[in-house]
């Protein structure tokens, strides 16, 4: 059986298209991947008769991954600049025998590789988006069917078709863009398309969970695993996908800790509860989405080089709202329906808005935009919102959904009361700030309604009302 398992080694080490190193507790490289000499500009043979510090000092390896974990006992990842130039990501795990270190195993990817693959992704998409053109004459047809996706513009449709066409197989989409672009209403979308329509759609904002309650919140857990666990336990949020679509937003704001514990599920298929024993199997379509270059994260060490290979499999990214204006009428329209269904009314907007709706910058992008107009509905006393509302109009190019006065006496100057003498403007954003909150307490019943109308996490309210002291009437 030795015999078997040491070839099963040699044949992994050998074939594999990453860069093994498999070095001794000592430092001593016992063996190295065929594929290595070309990157640390050394032969294989050289190589196994060097050791990791004498390869560190020369400079082959800088700095040597494998003597990070010898210095700390646990797994490591860091950039490496070898002598011939590459920039490479490696990691490296210590393997134990009877608590002593015998064995440090790291492999390690040209980002050459990685950068030359982006490239090629890069080109097929484009060739596709030709493709998409040549055969509708130009444009993607307004007759086509797009569900619940209101887009117009010709690169939304484009990325639209393409998730619909990848939509019935079960291949992880990786959703970038900036913030408030709909990344979640493309996953939502993409869920209804695929062949898990009927299951669950699980929406997990991962910057919201706090690293204490991940295991809990995304595992599970049996009853009595731990102080305060409800007396029938609880699927978490992992379990409850199984069958649908699992949307994990922000999943560039995961803690490395975290990242480990969700990858081995996504590679096993499996998941045990907190307090339990028995894996339970998962069956769910990962969809993940960011507005963070994940890429530069791996080379920061901050993100997982085998996650990402598991969430890159299909990247599309969602172009910002004024790369994409045609996307502004039916986007207003559509929320101010939204609006009127809501509030109880039958508003519309005055014809000399839409130039200004047009001409904004939108940095906020659709959620911006729906900010903004719910804004001006709640402060319109009419059924008719006018370029003026009250003593406010939209201010075209002035910071994201303000709305400044029309009048030129109110421009702030340094002796007005929107500074005060003697307040410094720190100051004045932390009153503003507690003067919104407080009037939010008054209109919403919870702190996760208040973090969808503010657009930030639940936490983060949190925060924000023990600072300033504040509480929701109807959870006092």
């Amino acid at each position: 059986m030795r015999d078997i398992d040491s070839q099963v080694l040699a044949t992994i080490v050998e074939t594999a298209s990453d860069h093994f190193f498999i070095v001794d507790g000592d430092g001593r490289v016992l063996d190295v991947s065929p594929g290595a000499a070309a990157v640390y500009g050394m032969s294989r043979e050289a190589l196994c008769r060097s050791t990791v510090q004498a390869l560190e000092a020369k400079g082959i390896l800088k700095p040597s991954v494998s003597l990070e974990v010898m210095r700390t006992g646990e797994p490591a990842q860091l950039m490496q600049q070898t002598a011939t130039g590459r920039r490479v990501i490696a990691q490296a795990h210590p393997v134990y025998i009877a608590g002593k270190l015998k064995r440090v195993v790291s492999r390690s990817m040209d980002l050459t590789d990685l950068q030359l693959l982006q490239d090629e992704y890069a080109l097929l998409q484009q060739r596709f988006s030709d493709h998409l053109k040549r055969s509708s004459g130009g444009s993607i047809g307004d007759d086509l069917e797009l569900d619940s996706l209101e887009v117009r513009s010709g690169v939304m449709r484009e990325i639209a078709v393409l998730l619909k066409r990848v939509a019935p197989t079960d291949a992880t989409v990786l959703l970038l863009g900036e913030s408030g672009v709909g990344k979640t209403a493309f996953a939502r979308q993409l869920h209804r398309w695929s062949r898990r329509g009927d299951g669950p759609f699980i929406d997990v904002n991962c910057a919201s969970i706090p690293e204490s309650l991940f295991e809990s919140e995304m595992f599970g857990y049996q009853p009595g695993a731990f102080s305060g666990a409800t007396r029938h336990g609880r699927a978490g949020l992992l379990e409850q996908a199984d069958g649908g679509t699992l949307f994990l937003d922000e999943i560039g704001e995961l803690p490395l800790a975290m990242q480990t514990k969700l990858l081995k599920v996504i590679q096993d298929g499996s998941l045990t509860r907190l307090g339990d024993t028995r894996p339970r199997r998962v069956d769910f379509r990962l969809v993940v989405a960011t507005n963070q270059d994940l890429a530069r994260r791996v080379e920061e060490g901050g993100f997982r080089l085998d996650l990402y290979y598991r969430v890159n499999v299909i990247p599309v990214t969602l172009p910002p709202l004024r790369e994409r204006r045609e996307d502004i009428p039916v986007l207003a329209e559509l929320q101010l329906a939204r609006l009127n269904q809501r509030y109880g009314g039958n508003k519309l907007l005055h014809a000399g808005l839409w130039s200004q709706l047009m001409a904004r910058g939108w940095p906020g992008n659709v959620r911006e935009l729906e900010n903004t107009l719910e804004r001006a509905w709640l402060s319109s006393p009419g059924d008719l919102i006018e370029p003026e509302v009250g003593q406010q109009r939209f201010a075209a190019g002035q910071e994201p959904g303000i709305l400044v006065s029309d009048r030129s006496s109110a421009a702030p100057t340094l002796g007005n009361t929107l500074l005060p003498e003697g307040q410094t403007l720190k100051q004045a954003m932390a009153a503003m700030e507690r003067d919104i909150l407080a009037s939010l307490c008054r209109e919403h019943p919870s702190t996760y309604a208040m973090a969808r109308r503010l657009g930030i996490s639940q936490p983060s309210v949190v925060r924000k009302l023990s600072k300033h002291g504040l509480t929701i009437h109807n959870e006092r």
